[in-house]
This record gives structure tokens, C-alpha cells and sequence, in this order.
């Protein structure tokens, strides 16, 4: 490929008016659980906009309602757990995690989506990292201070240990079924990474992140590993483990990449507010954080974080004709 890579997180929904449509007549769970309406939407964007890889539309929190963790996704605000896990005893309970009975929709979509992409652009299958899913299982909802997680983690850190461990199993299994449905790529998004220290991230995080990303190295798929605000766990989140790295729009994507060093790639970084912004502007934040990867292999164009509901769909496209007109041999 002589053009860079490039696609979009959350790129199958929010934005689009054909995805809109869809939502008229069914909420988010009942098209994750639809294998036909989930892959037209997983497939819709490499049709509308020209990136080079689908995503899976799925959502984070799928794989645990196979493990008796009961939730709705609320509009505007996210997942709803109806009885936060904040005991040993509801930590004991969790069920295990059979992908096939657990959630057999997924598997379905992702052949479909296959079979619908013909071999056009590979597929990314994907899973919640053990702590972002923790702190939603914990907090019951989504929060910016995790407060019951971090008090958890501290104060019990047997239940600690064992609610992570059942997530890491649940996630590697879940992420390997994937892999045989036929996904050709795998992130672990660990969205609230970003609130720990390096020193807890070692201790309370890292281990169970190493598990699932070791569960695939046999797969034979590259694996992405993802999180906000980690620019101080850069060093720490390479030591657990994939080969390419997201990293959103608070360090210099050539900085983040000399940290994390060449050997492995890297993914990112504009921030997804710039796409609000005239095509201009847009076109410049592009031309910058390319111009400091100097053309080097392994960068994968992508934005910071998911695409804003808001985002008009003509700056997108344009953006994704951008990326893949700056030419390597264009570059310094």
C-alpha cells in the first residue's frame, strides 16, 4: 500500500444518516443482536466513506450479559449496570463466558460482514479491557472520578484480583472466537486506562490486559491496544502487550511513537472535535500528524478517540481522500 491506512473509531454509527435511519426502529443492543442489520452497519462505512478496515458495530458490555451482569444502555449517558458488583459474594457469582451461547450474534455478524466485504478490507473485531469493564461493572454507570472502582481496588484487592481475572478469561475467550468467526484484527479498548497511575496500572491492570493480548498470540492477527489519556502509560501499556498502538491527541504522535518504539506500529491521533472544524483546518491537523510520522512504516491514520455524533459526513469522506492522497513519496 503506497498510501497510508486509515479508519475511524466508532465509523459504523452516530453519524450517519443511513445508521440514524436504522435507529429509528431499533435501539443499540437489539442491532448488535441482529446479525444481518449489525453487519450492514459494520460494513456501511467502507462503502460511504473509503476507509481501509471495518469494525465490528457492537458495544463493549455484550460479552457481559453471558456472565449474569444485567444492563441497558441509556441515550446520552451509556451503560446502566442494575446491580453494581462492589462484594466478594457478587464477584463469586459471575457466571463463566461461553462466546458461543453467550453471544452468538456477534460470531454471526462478523461472517456476514465477511461475506458482504468480499476480501475488500479486513475486519476488526474488538473487546472491553478488564479495568474499563470493571469500572463500569463497579461504578454501575459511567463516571469521570471512579471512586467505588478505586476503592475497591485498594481496599479489597482479593475481590480486585478475582473480578479482573474473570473478566481477562472472559475477554480472551471472547476475543479468540472472533478471531474464528473470522476477524482479521483485534483491539482492546481500555477507554478509562487514563485514570490510573503508572504504579497502579502495573499492579492492578496490567496483568489482565497481558493475559488476553498473550491469549492471541497464536491467532496470527495483529493486535491493537487502545486507551485515552495514557500518555503517562505509554511504557507500561507496551509491557502488556500488541502491536499496534492508539493513542488519542494529548502527546505528539512521533513522541508517543519514540517511547513505544518503531518495532511496533502506532494509531492515531486527531482529535475527533477537529472534524467539527471547516475542511481546511481538518485537512491541516491531517497534514501535521503526518508529516511528523515522516512516512514511516506502521502508522494507521485514525482519530483519538470515537467520531462525534456531530461530525458532518462530507468532512469525513474528505478526510479519508486526504490521508490516502498524501503519498509516501510526497513526504520529508
Amino acid at each position: 500500500m503506497d498510501s497510508t491506512p486509515v479508519w475511524f473509531m466508532r465509523q459504523a454509527g452516530r453519524f450517519l444518516p443511513e445508521y440514524r435511519k436504522i435507529r429509528e426502529k431499533h435501539d443499540v443492543i437489539s442491532i448488535c443482536k441482529n446479525p444481518e442489520l449489525c453487519s450492514e452497519v459494520t460494513t456501511l462505512p467502507v462503502q460511504k466513506l473509503g476507509v481501509d478496515a471495518a469494525i465490528m458495530f457492537a458495544d463493549i458490555m455484550l460479552p457481559l450479559e453471558g456472565m449474569g451482569v444485567r444492563f441497558k444502555i441509556e441515550e446520552g449517558i451509556g451503560p446502566i449496570i442494575d446491580t453494581p458488583i462492589r462484594s466478594r459474594d457478587q464477584a463469586e457469582a459471575l457466571e463463566g463466558f461461553d462466546p458461543k451461547s453467550a453471544v452468538p450474534f456477534v460470531l454471526d455478524a462478523i461472517g456476514l460482514a465477511e461475506k458482504k466485504l468480499d476480501d475488500l478490507v479486513p475486519i476488526i473485531g474488538f473487546c472491553g479491557g478488564p479495568f474499563t469493564l470493571a469500572s463500569y461493572i463497579i461504578e454501575g454507570r459511567p463516571t469521570r472520578d471512579f471512586v467505588s472502582t478505586k476503592m475497591l481496588m485498594y481496599r479489597d484487592p482479593e475481590t480486585w484480583r478475582m473480578l479482573m481475572e474473570k473478566l481477562a478469561a472472559a475477554m480472551s475467550a471472547y476475543v479468540k472466537a472472533q478471531v474464528r468467526a473470522g476477524a482479521d484484527a483485534i483491539q482492546l479498548f481500555d477507554s478509562w486506562i487514563g485514570c490510573l497511575s503508572p504504579e497502579d496500572y502495573r499492579e492492578y491492570a496490567l496483568p489482565y490486559s497481558q493475559r488476553i493480548f498473550k491469549a492471541l498470540e497464536g491467532a496470527s492477527v495483529p493486535r491493537i491496544h487502545f486507551g485515552t489519556g495514557t500518555s503517562n502509560l505509554l511504557e507500561e501499556m507496551k509491557q502488556a502487550g500488541g502491536d499496534v498502538f492508539g493513542v488519542d491527541w494529548r502527546i505528539p504522535i512521533d513522541l508517543a511513537w519514540k517511547r513505544l518504539g518503531h518495532e511496533v506500529a502506532i494509531q492515531g491521533n486527531l482529535d475527533p472535535a477537529a472534524l467539527l472544524a471547516d475542511i481546511g483546518l481538518v485537512k491541516s491537523k491531517a497534514k501535521e500528524i503526518l508529516e511528523r510520522v515522516k512516512g514511516v512504516p506502521g502508522h494507521i491514520f485514525n482519530l483519538g478517540h470515537g467520531i462525534l455524533a456531530e461530525t458532518p459526513v462530507d468532512n469525513a469522506v474528505e478526510l479519508v481522500n486526504f490521508v490516502h492522497g498524501f503519498k509516501l513519496n510526497q513526504r520529508s
